[in-house]
C-alpha cells in the first residue's frame, strides 16, 4: 500500500534516501531549486500578508489609506499542500474545516493535525471490533492489541504536536527546537501505524490476511494525513524557521566528570542517590523471600501513574525470569541491584511462542542490536564495551539471513575488550567505522538538539565527538 510504504524509516531523516536524492540529474536539481525559491516566496508572502493585515486591523484606519494586498486563503492552502506527497487529500481535508479561511501556514499546519487526529480517533474505536471478530485466534488477538496500544500512542503524539504550537500567535515563526520536536512526534505516529500493520502481517495466516486488508484500508487516510503534516512542518515551517532562527551559543553542563564508575547517562540526582547508601528504597524485591516482593513486576504495581515523585526499587541478588513493561505513563522509576553479575533480569518472550514482535523486548539484551526494518539505524559510538559481547557484535532478525542493504548500522571510536571489529558481521549495511563527519550527525546537538533542553536537567553530556 502506497500510504504505508511511503514511510520506510524510523528516524526523522533518512540519510540513504537523502543521499540518493542528491545524486539525481543536475537538470532536476535546478528545477527543484527554482521551485523551492518560488514556494518560499509564496509562503513568505502569506506570512507577511497575515502580519500586515493584523497590524492594520489593530490600528486606527485612515480614509486615505491604501488597502493591503493579501494572498487568498485558497491559494495559500494550495501552496502549503503542494509540498506534500498527497496534495489532493491535503487540500480537500483541510478546506472542509470551518477555520480553513486563513493564509497563515502555521494555522494551516494545526488544521492538518486536527484532520489527522480525527482520523486516528476512528482507528481507536475500530480495534475492539476487530478483536471481537478474532476470538478464536489468540495470536491474532494479541496482534490487534498491539494495534490498540500504538494507535493510542499515536493519538497522544499528535496531541503533543498540536499542544506544542498552541501558545505562539498567528503569523509567528516556530523556533527550530519546536519544529524538531514536532517532526519527532509525527515520525513516531507514522512508525506506530506501521507497527500495527507489521504485527498482523507477520502472522501470515488466513485470518490475519483478512484483518490486514481491513487495517490497510482503514489506516490509509490517517497515514496520508500524518504524512502531509510531516511534510508541511519540515518543508515549510522548518524552512521559515531557518530564515528567522537566531544562533545560540550556550555553555554546556558537565563534560566528562569524575564519576567514572557510572555511565555518562546517569544524571546528577541519580548519582547522588546511588552514592548515598543510606537512601531507603520504596520497595525491595528478593527471590529468597527476604524482601517485600519476589518479582519485579509485582513491585512495580506500587508505582503511581505519571508520578512526579521518584520511586526507588531495590532488586536483590538473583536471576529474575520476567519481562519488565514500563509504559509511557510510568514516570520517575529508579531500579537498583547488587551488580550486573549478581542481579540479572532475563525474559523469554518471542514470536515463535505467540508473542508479537512488538512485545518481545526484555529488560536487558545480549547483542548490540538486531535490524528489524528496511531502513533501521543504530550507531554504537564512544562506548566502553565489555568482554560479554560476542565478537560478531550484531545478530540478524531472521536467523542466517542478512538484513537488507538499506540499513545503517555502525560503530565509532568504541573501547574495551568487546570493541574489536575484526570478527564483526559482514552485512552490506554495516560499517565497522565512521568518519568524524558521519558520526557528527549523531551527536547530542545534531541528533536530539540537546543544548536546547538538557541544561535544564541533571543530565551531564558532551556536545562534541
Amino acid at each position: 500500500m502506497d500510504s504505508i510504504k511511503s514511510f520506510k524509516g524510523y528516524g526523522k531523516v533518512d540519510e540513504l534516501e537523502q543521499e540518493a536524492y542528491q545524486k539525481k540529474t543536475r537538470k532536476r536539481l535546478i528545477i527543484l531549486i527554482v521551485s523551492s525559491v518560488i514556494l518560499l516566496a509564496v509562503i513568505v508572502a502569506a506570512v507577511t500578508g497575515t502580519v500586515i493585515h493584523k497590524r492594520n486591523t489593530s490600528s486606527s484606519s485612515s480614509s486615505n489609506s491604501v488597502p493591503q494586498t493579501e494572498l487568498a486563503p485558497a491559494a495559500s492552502l494550495k501552496a502549503v499542500c503542494d509540498v506534500t506527497q498527497y496534495p489532493n487529500s491535503c487540500f480537500a481535508a483541510i478546506s472542509s474545516l470551518p477555520n480553513s479561511n486563513t493564509t497563515d501556514p502555521k494555522l494551516l499546519f494545526k488544521l492538518s493535525l486536527r484532520v489527522a487526529i480525527d482520523e486516528l480517533s476512528k482507528l481507536s474505536s475500530f480495534t475492539p471490533k476487530l478483536r471481537d471478530n478474532a476470538k478464536s485466534d489468540q495470536r491474532l488477538q494479541k496482534a490487534i492489541d498491539v494495534c490498540g496500544t500504538v494507535f493510542e500512542d499515536a493519538l497522544n503524539q499528535l496531541n503533543d504536536s498540536i499542544s506544542s504550537i498552541g501558545d505562539s500567535g498567528a503569523g509567528k515563526v516556530l523556533p527550530s527546537s519546536e519544529i524538531s520536536d514536532v517532526e519527532t512526534w509525527l515520525s513516531a505516529v507514522m512508525t506506530n501505524q506501521e507497527t500495527c500493520i507489521d504485527a498482523v502481517r507477520e502472522l501470515n495466516s488466513t485470518a490475519a490476511r483478512g484483518v490486514l486488508q481491513e487495517l490497510e484500508t482503514i489506516t490509509r487516510n490517517s497515514t496520508e494525513f500524518v504524512s502531509n503534516s510531516l511534510a508541511i512542518v519540515t518543508r515549510i515551517l522548518g524552512l521559515l524557521s531557518k530564515f528567522n532562527a537566531p544562533i545560540h551559543h550556550r555553555k554546556l553542563l558537565g563534560f566528562g566528570g569524575s564519576d567514572s564508575e557510572y555511565p555518562a547517562w546517569v544524571g546528577g540526582t541519580e548519582r547522588r542517590l546511588l552514592q548515598a547508601n543510606v537512601t531507603a528504597p520504596d520497595a525491595v524485591v528478593a527471590k529468597d523471600g527476604s524482601g517485600q516482593f519476589r518479582t519485579i513486576g509485582e513491585a512495580l504495581k506500587l508505582v503511581k501513574k505519571k508520578s512526579l515523585t521518584r520511586f526507588v526499587l531495590y532488586v536483590k541478588e538473583g536471576t529474575y525470569i520476567e519481562n519488565i513493561d514500563l509504559d509511557k505513563n510510568t514516570w520517575n522509576v529508579m531500579i537498583t541491584g547488587d551488580g550486573k553479575d549478581k542481579t540479572i533480569v532475563s525474559g523469554s518472550r518471542n514470536f515463535k511462542d505467540g508473542t508479537p514482535t512488538f512485545e518481545t523486548a526484555t529488560f536487558a539484551a545480549t547483542y548490540l542490536g538486531r535490524p528489524w526494518k528496511d531502513f533501521s539505524t543504530t550507531i554504537i559510538m564512544q562506548t566502553d564495551i565489555g568482554s560479554f559481547l560476542k565478537p560478531v557484535g550484531w545478530i540478524s532478525w531472521v536467523p542466517n539471513v542478512d538484513p537488507v542493504s538499506t540499513i545503517f548500522y555502525a560503530e565509532y571510536q568504541n573501547s574495551g575488550p568487546g570493541a574489536g571489529v575484526s570478527e564483526r558481521i559482514a552485512w552490506a549495511g554495516y560499517k565497522p567505522s565512521l568518519t568524524d563527519a558521519e558520526a557528527g550527525k549523531f551527536t547530542v546537538p545534531t541528533f536530539i538538539q540537546g543544548p536546547e533542553w538538557l541544561p535544564n536537567t541533571a543530565v551531564e553530556f558532551d556536545s562534541t565527538l
